[in-house]
């Protein structure tokens, strides 16, 4: 079972739900908090490109980055033609991240940290976010709090329509700490009327605020802060999600 294969086609109809556009907003809120050097933007894990379509629309320059052909290729459709500035897509890993250039703020959302389940590739995809931003570059991305991918363990979800059916279900291995998703897709083909199976596993380690709080210092990011879902003040005890804010020192 691979990640992403395919899931890409039909990822953004099992996440509509998600409101990229909020996701947007609050982002820029935190931009505000301390202007951007400048307005070249990395979506790190862009997945299918929805937030850096969002982003390109408020004027950004958006690079989007992830590892997956498939979703780049869903992302380079979905955000062709955008003005002012079309974003470009890089297909690579977080951790052999290599630019062109250096960025003003990278953000990577929709707990993507935690799908990278090996700490030594964490630290190595932190020094290379870190060398590619400019001085005063802001570093954004949020988890799954380690109590929600914990709580987990034993569940299946069903999520079901005329021509989609997906379930998963997870478990969650204490010893590594890593959340595992067995998730079997069963899409329609419209042009046949036949339906596709797919099978897919993906992995989340649950990662503590110290744990990550200490890479980013390794990293060289400072200015550390923690913030709750989508919300400018600290998380709360029991909120699911946690997002993270770094700066790069000034020259």
């Amino acid at each position: 079972m691979s990640s992403y294969h395919f899931l890409a086609s039909c990822y953004d109809a099992l996440t509509y739900d998600v409101d990229y556009a909020a996701w947007a907003g609050y982002i820029e809120k935190h931009f505000a908090r301390h202007p951007l050097p400048g307005r070249t933007v990395l979506d790190l894990a862009c997945g299918t490109g929805s937030l850096t379509r969002q982003l390109a629309l408020r004027g950004y320059e958006m690079i989007g980055a992830d590892q997956s052909p498939e979703m780049l290729a869903e992302a380079a459709e979905k955000n062709r033609g955008i003005t002012p500035i079309e974003p470009i897509f890089l297909c690579q890993s977080m951790e052999k991240l290599d630019l062109y250039g250096t960025i003003d703020a990278c953000v990577c959302c929709l707990d993507s940290v935690n799908y990278v389940t090996d700490p030594k590739k964490l630290q190595k995809a932190f020094d290379r976010v870190h060398l590619f931003l400019m001085p005063e570059g802001l570093f954004l991305f949020d988890i799954n709090a380690p109590e929600k991918l914990e709580g987990l363990d034993g569940q299946v979800f069903l999520d079901e329509r005329p021509d989609l059916y997906c379930v998963w279900r997870a478990e969650f291995a204490k010893r590594s700490r890593v959340c595992s998703y067995f998730m079997d897709i069963f899409r329609l083909d419209k042009s046949t009327g036949l339906w596709d199976r797919g099978e897919e596993l993906h992995r989340e380690r649950a990662y503590a605020v110290s744990e990550l709080t200490a890479m980013l210092k390794k990293a060289g990011f400072t200015d550390i802060k923690t913030w709750g879902e989508l919300k400018m003040r600290p998380p709360r005890l029991g909120e699911q999600r946690i997002f993270f804010t770094a700066r790069k020192d000034s020259l």
